[in-house]
């Protein structure tokens, strides 16, 4: 269904958005790897290949969104938006520097491409829906992407958005949830257990598509399937790997949030070169 070529590119832009990743956070900072690196083909898939949006005009009415619910994990929309063009590459390794458009958390007042500031838990499939609402109230058939964390579930915000999408029949609203079952402090199923996600979600009116979440072509194929209108909000359950392509950060959750001795900072890059 997909040529070669475009699966090989987005594949090649996932890998340089896990680089880039890692040049952000840089060596003696903690920084967010295993949440970023595990969405990082999702990403790749949203700004290459599926959302309409123009880096010279970051505002433009007629544009898809996309919100980073787990804004913890700027550094990974960050490099989307700079290989999009929406500014120089060579910023992210300012990242988080004080007073630098690039902070920790995402700015909407400081930073282009950003639609809300976000990374207070739980807040952006509500932001998400109000603007799906808004752009149907406008007329403008585009799509509002918000991407969450399986720890961030937890919250009750997303539940009561969860139910207000379906009341509303919002189907211009697409979650995407990256389920790779890590939270800050450990397995979610030994923490706050959010399971079983599918069945919740199918339980407050949503259609619920299921991907891996590191296979391009399947990523490819739900994000088109979320597309088709049914009257109901979407929700994509993605099954990743938290830190995925640095092999001593993987399912590792002191990488939740972790820091890069030099050592370990040129090891990363060396296995994503």
């Amino acid at each position: 269904m997909y040529s070669d070529q475009l699966l090989n590119e987005l594949r090649e832009k996932a890998r340089i958005l896990r680089r880039d990743v890692i040049v952000s956070i840089g060596v003696g900072v903690a920084g967010h790897i295993g949440g970023s690196n595990s969405a990082a083909d999702l990403v790749a898939a949203l700004y290459f290949y599926k959302m309409h949006h123009d880096p010279k005009t970051p505002k433009l009415e007629d544009r898809d969104r996309f919100l980073l619910s787990k804004g913890h994990v700027a550094i990974l929309q960050y490099a989307a938006l700079a290989e999009s063009g929406y500014f120089p590459v060579e910023d992210l390794k300012h990242t988080k520097e004080i007073g630098f458009y690039l902070q920790g958390h995402p700015d909407v007042q400081k930073t282009p491409g950003i639609e809300a500031g976000t990374g207070s838990l739980g807040q952006g499939l509500s932001i998400g829906l109000g603007m799906a609402l808004g752009m149907r109230l406008k007329g403008i058939d585009r799509r509002v992407y918000v991407l969450l964390g399986d720890g961030e579930l937890a919250e009750g915000q997303v539940w009561e958005a969860a139910m207000a999408a379906s009341a509303y029949h919002a189907d211009r609203l697409v979650a995407i949830v990256d389920q790779n079952g890590l939270q800050a402090n450990g397995w979610i199923e030994e923490r706050y257990n959010s399971y079983p996600i599918r069945e919740k979600w199918e339980s407050f009116g949503w259609r619920v598509l299921e991907t891996d979440g590191h296979d391009m072509e399947q990523i490819l194929t739900v994000l088109d399937d979320a597309s088709r209108p049914e009257g109901k909000p979407t929700v994509i359950l993605a099954k990743t790997i938290k830190g995925k392509g640095v092999s001593f950060a993987e399912n590792v959750v002191g990488f939740h949030n972790g820091m890069l001795t030099e050592e370990l900072y040129r090891k990363a890059l060396a296995e994503l070169s």
